[in-house]
């Protein structure tokens, strides 16, 4: 076969290149309405992506209490999870810990005051449907569901008592999705070798701790849904009695509902 002339390449490219242009012809601009449509329509699969997380886990974790993998001939659940759906051991051991996390939490919220909200759906899968959660947050949480679940079922308790006659889903799901966020960290696995990095590290964990106890208390009587102007008028004799300055209080108070240090920067870090 000849070489190829050059110049047909040329030629070719410019063609190539024009058909990818025609592939995308340019649309008209969307109305409004069509843009409202189209914006519902992702969040509803971005709804279903969620719900489906939940469906999982609850799924995940039956199969795992019923030892399923035993009639079907596996000697562990992460070898019938590698023969039956071709996953690796990491992330066998990562389902059932959304598995796990999603289920304490929901068990959190079923023990806390009586919600608006419906209670006839099955109580592993659908009721954990509304906490809009993705797999990645559930992940992050699974070593600490004590700590979440502690903060839900006070937040809870909280919003019950502040003088909102229920809690719909929506409040549910904001509670639950700060309490997520809002879960300390663990420590660091391998200090720093540095005696002194690691001491100032220490200072600044525990400064961190008290704070957060502090935004804990300060969200007792300046529920999540109040704004920061109306949680200062709220919190401006609380935080007079106890000798604590009110932006420290409300620093506190977000790096509670957040679970981020830069909440406390200018304030108490």
């Amino acid at each position: 076969m000849p070489p190829a002339d050059p110049e047909d390449d040329g030629v070719v490219g410019e063609q190539h290149e024009d058909q990818e242009h025609d592939a995308e012809p340019a649309r008209p601009p969307l109305s409004e309405a069509r843009a409202r449509e189209m914006t519902a329509g992702l969040r509803e699969a971005m709804d279903d992506v969620r719900r489906s997380v939940a469906v999982l886990a609850a799924r995940v974790r039956d199969a795992h209490a019923a030892r399923v993998w035993l009639p079907l001939g596996h000697s562990s659940w992460e070898s019938y999870c590698q023969a039956e759906f071709g996953i690796s051991r990491a992330q066998a051991y990562r389902l059932l810990d959304v598995a796990r996390a999603l289920a304490a939490i929901h068990g959190s919220v079923a023990a806390g005051p009586e919600l608006s909200r419906t209670r006839d759906t099955d109580p592993g899968a659908a009721a954990a449907l509304d906490y809009g959660l993705s797999q990645r947050a559930l992940i992050a949480v699974s070593g600490r569901t004590d700590t979440v679940a502690e903060i839900i079922t006070r937040r809870l308790a909280a919003l019950a008592h502040s003088g909102l006659q229920a809690l719909d889903e929506a409040a549910v799901r904001a509670v639950v999705r700060q309490a997520v966020r809002a879960a300390p960290p663990p420590p660091p696995a391998d200090p720093p070798a540095d005696p002194t990095v690691a001491a100032l590290r220490a200072v600044v964990d525990d400064l961190a701790a008290s704070s957060h106890a502090i935004g804990e208390l300060m969200l007792e009587v300046a529920p999540a849904y109040l704004s920061d102007s109306e949680a200062a008028d709220v919190l401006a004799l609380l935080c007079e009695q106890i000798g604590e300055p009110l932006d420290h209080g409300l620093a506190a108070r977000r790096y509670a509902l957040t679970g981020d240090r830069r909440a406390l920067a200018g304030t108490v870090l």
